[in-house]
């Protein structure tokens, strides 16, 4: 027996995710659209790959797929409000949003932590949403802050401490540390 969705929803906002908000051009006439997200993960480094799941009943979702090439922003602490622009249906999310094309054309927007350009790799049934594999052609990270989080249906922060800490962990023994917990890990 499937569990009841209100307590699927209940349990797994228990789950912090980061945020961000995948862009492309509307192949038809070109505009930018948008839509934020949470289920945006890394998948593989070889192939490089990463996933999102739009819901099957996004209006933003089809016009992405339709462009084939899509950005991935990875919001910043400070980017909650841009993150509720994005998170609606319809209206013009751009209006006021500063963003310069990327490579392919998505827009990459301005004050993210990082931008991942990706080319749409598949496209798998998830139940009531689709798991949109992007394989990556390209990828800057931009500004050393905390990630823009979301927890139990609330935005939130890493406290200064812990982004002090981050900073303070060089990114080479980050790099040694990464994989040797990649190499023992079974994710």
């Amino acid at each position: 027996m499937d569990p009841d969705p209100t307590d699927m929803k209940s349990a797994l906002a228990g789950f912090c995710t980061g945020v961000a908000v995948i862009t492309a051009r509307d192949p038809a006439d070109g505009r930018p659209v948008g839509m934020a997200v949470q289920s945006f993960s890394s998948v593989s480094l070889d192939p490089p790959l990463v996933c999102f799941c739009p819901a099957h009943t996004s209006t933003t979702w089809p016009r992405i797929r339709a462009s084939g090439r899509f950005a991935v922003n990875v919001l910043a602490a400070d980017q909650e409000e841009l993150c509720r622009r994005f998170a609606v249906t319809g209206g013009d999310k751009f209006a006021g949003t500063a963003w310069r094309p990327g490579a392919a054309g998505a827009p990459l927007l301005d004050g993210a932590l990082a931008t991942i350009e990706c080319t749409l790799d598949a496209v798998l049934d998830g139940g009531d949403h689709a798991i949109a594999l992007g394989r990556v052609d390209a990828l800057t990270a931009h500004r050393d802050t905390g990630p823009l989080l979301y927890f139990r249906r609330s935005y939130g922060r890493l406290p200064s401490v812990a982004s002090e800490a981050a900073r303070a962990f060089s990114s080479s023994s980050m790099s040694a540390s990464m994989a040797s917990a990649r190499s023992r890990s079974e994710a």
